[in-house]
This record gives C-alpha cells, sequence and structure tokens, in this order.
C-alpha cells in the first residue's frame, strides 16, 4: 500500500483547458503526472484519491519547447499528461481543487 504523498507524487496537478474540457464530456479527466510513471501507478492513485473507478488511462509525452532565457537558448522541461477515462457514473470535479 502505498502513501497518500507518493500517490500525489505521481499525479501532479489536473489540466484545465479547452481540450481538457471537451474530454470531460466524454467522462474522462487530464491529469499532469511524473515522466516516470506508467499507466498502472496512474490508475491505481486516481482510483485511491477520488474513490472512482477507472476504465482506461492514455498517456502522452509533451516534449519541451527550446526557447531563450536572458539572450541564452535554454530548454523547458519535458511534461506527460494523463487522459483517465472513468467508469459510467463515476465523475471528478476538478474546478473545486485537490
Amino acid at each position: 500500500m502505498t502513501t497518500k504523498a507518493e500517490l500525489y507524487d505521481v499525479i501532479r496537478k489536473p489540466i484545465i483547458t479547452e481540450k481538457s474540457t471537451m474530454a470531460s464530456e466524454n467522462g474522462a479527466v487530464v491529469f499532469e503526472v511524473a515522466i516516470d510513471s506508467n499507466k498502472p501507478q496512474i490508475k491505481e492513485a486516481v482510483e485511491a484519491l477520488f474513490g472512482v473507478k477507472v476504465k482506461a488511462v492514455n498517456t502522452v509525452v509533451t516534449k519541451g519547447k527550446v526557447k531563450r532565457f536572458r539572450g541564452q537558448l535554454g530548454k523547458r522541461k519535458d511534461v506527460k499528461k494523463a487522459y483517465v477515462t472513468l467508469e459510467e457514473g463515476n465523475t471528478i470535479d476538478v474546478s473545486t481543487g485537490l
């Protein structure tokens, strides 16, 4: 059994964008997750933290952009997002906060 702090290490924060709002109409919630987490870990964390049943987890890694910082080239961090599809009848309200 993992502790609550370890579960919050897997799930960083919910992502609230226009695209994630459209996904929530189909029973999906989008989270930013740790870059080294895998789908079973994400599923376990969401089920334990929010008390819902997860149907599927899809992940995508967005590569960080190369940007200029004070005239020097730098690179933003890579970000991993998880699209968590919930079973019928389960919902997570991410607008109220964790």
